[in-house]
């Protein structure tokens, strides 16, 4: 049932990969209080590396992107040499490792960064605390200038290269999940009169300058991106959003990503203005490779796959109960439940 999992995939001319089985990423803050990566984060991650492809937990830019605490970082020297650790262990072990690129907007909290402004699309704040540290509401955001933003877009493409200065295999986009990237393309935190708003081409704006930044620095071959056309997380839904997705994605089918990532949490959730799934719509829309992700077992991912649903397949959860995950869909043995005692440490 699950034998088309353990075929190779090639995802462009520089990169294949094993199996077609990737480790989502996971955030776990566990980083160290510089937002270093630890050992047992190396050793965590060396263990899991017989996935296609590990993406990271999600990583931040620079110091105002961070929302949770001990989320790691790929800005600062001693930054980048923790993850050279976690990136040689996972070679070592005969894997290969995407950073995940992230800045949280308007769901970052000053308490992290010393104080200062929140940034996001508009000064439209989301509802809530900050999750682990309850004490911490959220702050009505800033809306970026054009400097800022330009900033910004320099952060990401300048965090790509000190992935690849990691070891890394390439970057990951966080362009879902209603974080940063996210919050430009849709209408609930996007209201915006200048050149990134209003329009799906300006929306889509920022995305793409972040995408192709990081082209110019590393390379499409060793780009991807997560985005989430389904508003579901931290954002309202705004039917609008269909047309800034069926604007985005086919101009980031011209660019030759590595692959495009899926984020949702359940794939059986539907959305009326995409008439039905988030993994079916952007089957639609997008015409490359697809990771595929949201609750997935390995039979109904392979399942999935048989049906060109998507090309890969995103394992969370699982991953996280079961180190050795892939050699137990393999060998059809029983993987472990997860359960939410687990997040207490890195196995």
């Amino acid at each position: 049932m699950t034998a088309n999992l353990f075929q190779p995939y090639t995802l462009n001319h520089t990169l294949t990969l094993t199996n077609k089985i990737l480790m989502a990423p996971l955030t776990r803050c566990m980083a160290d209080e510089n937002l270093v990566p630890t050992q047992a984060m190396a050793d965590y991650y060396a263990r899991r590396a017989e996935a296609g492809l590990i993406i990271s937990e999600a990583t931040i830019i620079r110091p105002d992107g961070q929302g949770y605490p001990n989320t790691p970082g790929l800005f600062s020297t001693e930054q980048i040499q923790g993850w050279q650790n976690v990136t040689q262990a996972v070679h070592a072990n005969g894997g290969k490792i995407f950073a995940q690129l992230w800045h949280t907007g308007r769901v970052a909290h000053p308490h992290f960064f010393g104080g200062g402004d929140v940034l996001s699309a508009s000064a439209q704040a989301v509802e809530g605390s900050v999750p682990r540290m309850r004490e911490l509401t959220y702050q009505t955001p800033k809306a970026a200038t054009l400097e800022d933003i330009e900033g910004l877009v320099s952060d990401y493409a300048q965090a790509a290269a000190n992935a690849m200065e990691a070891g890394f295999d390439g970057v990951e986009i966080h362009g879902a999940n209603g974080y940063l990237i996210d919050q430009f393309l849709h209408y609930d935190s996007n209201r915006r009169d200048d050149e990134y708003g209003q329009t799906p081409e300006n929306m889509s704006r920022f995305a793409l300058e972040v995408v192709d930044a990081i082209i110019a620095r590393i390379g499409a071959d060793r780009t991807a991106l997560r985005v989430s056309p389904g508003a579901y997380f931290n954002m309202g839904t705004d039917a609008r959003d269909r047309a800034v997705f069926d604007y985005l994605l086919p101009e980031l089918a011209k660019r030759n990503l590595a692959y495009v990532h899926a984020g949702i949490f359940d794939d059986a959730m539907e959305f009326d203005y995409l008439d039905g799934r988030v993994s079916s719509y952007l089957r639609k829309v997008y015409p490359k490779t697809l990771v595929g992700v949201g609750s997935y077992s390995a039979e109904t991912g392979a399942a999935a796959i048989a049906e060109s649903k998507f090309d890969l397949l995103a394992i969370g959860r699982p991953f996280i109960a079961n180190p050795d995950y892939v050699a137990k869909v393999r060998n059809g043995e029983a993987v472990v439940e997860y359960n939410d005692a687990m997040l207490a440490e890195l196995v």
